[in-house]
């Protein structure tokens, strides 16, 4: 069987193959501290879950309008007009998850050969979606400047010129945690309008930070016209497995982008699109819960680190932490995979190669556990 030159561009995803090779240890019998999978461990919240059966009982079980239920994206776009964004409901198309939302804006602003630019480290799947679409990869490394943008805005003006075609901003990121400054974002806002870049404001995290307020780009004078912003549901209200996201942009890139929809997915599921409402309208409680638990999860793991003599930058938001390891940090987490049963990250997966990722979505006693087990295997 040929395969296509395109599909053979990619690796499977990194996160996904770890979480599996911590499944398949687990089902052998092993006890395995999971710190791998970007997966908040609360079940979705009742009311979510409620609204569902609710939706399907109603009858809610047939296909949906293609680019949501009108319910939906008025309330999506009410949510964002709130955060100080100007869309409207016909300015957002409801997708199977947040990925498919990037994938579909990639593909509808990418052509063979358009440069694309990160800032490392970097969610696994921008490369991928990228070479996917034909484009090229220029990345700048956040790295030395402990993750954060601003100091690292000479760089990214070195690397975006009039040959970009797309910019990827990720605030909060996966998988440092950071959430970049009002000056950073300015300063994109400054490389964008000057060399007429479009950008992707990936904000999935947006709602778990810890004593900061991350800002959307699109609020930026200029802004408007050039971002596509994309959130969804999974990790603010626990819903990684309901596979619903969005992303809001300016008309005329909905339009097209929309095309790929229909002739893909076709639609997000009708009755988890009315739970959608559910979790927009009536679930900032538990959310704020959520948080607090994440937090409080954060300071112990940095905490514990520390206290091993291990440096690592606090994230204000999302739920990850970057650990400093071997300069062959894929070995690194082969050993801690099969010598501590602790599953984390290779940092090279996202571009930043001497770091594992670990998540903190896991309880304090199983954080203490798996920092416990690192040691006594040597590996901090």
């Amino acid at each position: 069987m040929n395969f296509s030159e395109r599909i053979q561009r990619v690796e499977p995803s990194a996160t996904l193959a770890i979480s599996n090779l911590a499944s398949q240890l687990e089902a052998e019998g092993k006890d395995v501290v999971d710190l791998s999978v970007g997966e908040p461990d609360f079940p979705t919240p009742d009311n979510i879950v409620d609204a569902c059966e609710t939706a399907m009982a109603e009858g809610h079980t047939g296909y949906a309008p293609s680019n949501g239920i009108p319910a939906l994206r008025e309330a999506v776009a009410e949510k964002l007009q709130g955060d100080g964004l100007d869309y409207e409901a016909e300015n957002v198309v409801v997708t199977p998850g947040a990925k498919m939302a990037l994938y579909e804006a990639v593909q509808s602003v990418v052509d063979d050969g358009d440069e694309v630019v990160l800032l490392d480290p970097a969610w696994v799947s921008y490369e991928a979606m990228v070479k996917l679409a034909g484009g090229d990869l220029n990345r700048v490394d956040l790295s030395p400047y402990d993750f954060q943008l601003e100091p690292a805005l000479d760089d990214l003006a070195d690397a975006v010129s009039d040959e970009t075609e797309l910019l990827v901003v990720n605030s909060p990121s996966n998988p440092t945690g950071a959430v970049y400054s009002d000056a950073a974002l300015e300063g994109v806002r400054d490389l964008a309008v000057d060399h007429d870049v479009t950008v992707i404001s990936d904000e999935i995290y947006e709602r778990i930070t810890y004593g900061v307020d991350p800002t959307s780009l699109a609020t930026l004078d200029d802004m408007y016209e050039r971002t596509i912003t994309v959130n969804g549901f999974s990790k603010a209200y626990s819903m990684t497995g309901w596979r619903l996201g969005y992303f809001a942009a300016p008309e005329e890139l909905v339009s097209q982008a929309a095309k790929l929809h229909s002739h893909s997915v076709s639609s997000a599921v009708n009755f988890v699109q009315h739970a959608g409402v559910e979790a927009l309208q009536n679930t900032d409680d538990e959310v704020e819960q959520m948080v607090e638990a994440f937090e409080e999860r954060r300071d112990r793991l940095v905490e514990l680190l520390d206290d091993h003599g291990v440096d690592v930058a606090t994230p204000d938001g999302a739920f990850y932490a970057m650990l400093p390891v071997a300069d062959d940090d894929r070995q690194w987490c082969e050993d801690a995979i099969e010598q501590a049963q602790v599953a984390t990250v290779p940092g090279s997966a996202f571009g930043a190669p001497g770091y594992a990722r670990m998540s903190y979505a896991n309880s304090v006693e199983r954080i203490e556990e798996a920092v416990q087990r690192l040691d006594d295997e040597g590996l901090l």
